[in-house]
């Protein structure tokens, strides 16, 4: 279970990443094809092509972390988009790791300062 606070913003790369990358080579991808600053203390995450596994990268003013999960059955459900990335919140981001598919879900009306 991941808690982040609600300024944390999630990142989604849709394309199949190669799971043998690493922490410069994803952060090379976060700046090239996300177009974000992989300093910027955001969650970068990147799924395989089976999509039953996924890293997630982040950086917290002293280094880089690499969140690593192997999914032992099912698949990883992606939002759809038609950019390479697409921005989630960090409670989408639980119920994509907790196998559940977002476009099956139903969100109630809230408040928000964002029109």
């Amino acid at each position: 279970m991941l808690t982040l606070p609600p300024t944390v913003r999630v990142f989604v790369y849709l394309g199949p990443a190669d799971m043998r990358r690493g922490f410069d080579r994803l952060a090379a991808m976060v700046r090239e094809i996300i177009h974000q600053d992989p300093l910027s203390g955001h969650l970068f995450v990147f799924v395989n092509r089976r999509r039953d596994r996924a890293k997630i990268l982040l950086w917290d003013r002293t280094g880089y972390w690499l969140l690593y999960k192997r999914l032992e059955e099912g698949t990883l459900v992606l939002p759809d988009g038609s950019e390479p990335s697409v921005e989630i919140t960090s409670a989408e981001l639980s119920l994509i790791l907790e196998g559940i598919d977002l476009s099956k879900t139903q969100r109630r009306k809230r408040y928000s300062r964002i029109a």
